[in-house]
């Protein structure tokens, strides 16, 4: 039998026991790092449907039909691959329910190079933590490599 495979959100856990019970709806993922980390491992399993229950409420995206979204979605995630991510930071909830997390997601569509580093934004919506929003940065336009930033340095504007 072969080993199960490691899971995408690079935790060194096996997907099985790291994001699975989370795209399967057997658990909510306990805070918006594992959120953000199960999102990532979503678009590598093409977990659409996932990826739209996972977004707040608030989301740009979700005063749109879901059925659109689902879909595009599912095709942005067929046409790119995901090999790893790196996490360098996560802030917990501040006084207004805000949590962050800033990552680099490396991302590849067709062997071309689409990585890019996202502060984003969480909030529970008191069934689990949603992806409210981001401020994304491709590594060409940041002035340091983009594993050495901290949710202090990333350059918003």
């Amino acid at each position: 039998m072969p080993p199960l495979p490691l899971c995408p959100c690079s935790s060194g856990q096996r997907y099985k026991q790291c994001c699975a019970p989370f795209h399967k709806g057997e658990a909510e993922a306990p805070d918006a790092e594992r959120l953000m980390r199960s999102r990532y491992s979503a678009f590598a399993w093409r977990e659409a449907a996932y990826l739209w229950k996972t977004l707040h409420p608030d989301h740009p995206m979700r005063a749109r039909p879901e059925a659109d979204v689902v879909r595009e979605l599912r095709a942005f995630a067929q046409a790119h691959q995901y090999p790893g991510l790196v996490v360098m930071g996560h802030q917990p909830p501040d006084t207004t329910g805000l949590a962050r997390v800033l990552f680099f997601a490396k991302v590849f569509e067709k062997g071309k190079d689409q990585s890019f580093v996202e502060r984003s934004d969480f909030r529970h919506d008191g069934t689990g933590w949603r992806y409210l929003d981001g401020v994304l940065k491709l590594p060409r336009e940041l002035k340091v490599p983009p594993e050495s930033l901290t949710l202090e340095t990333f350059p918003v504007d």
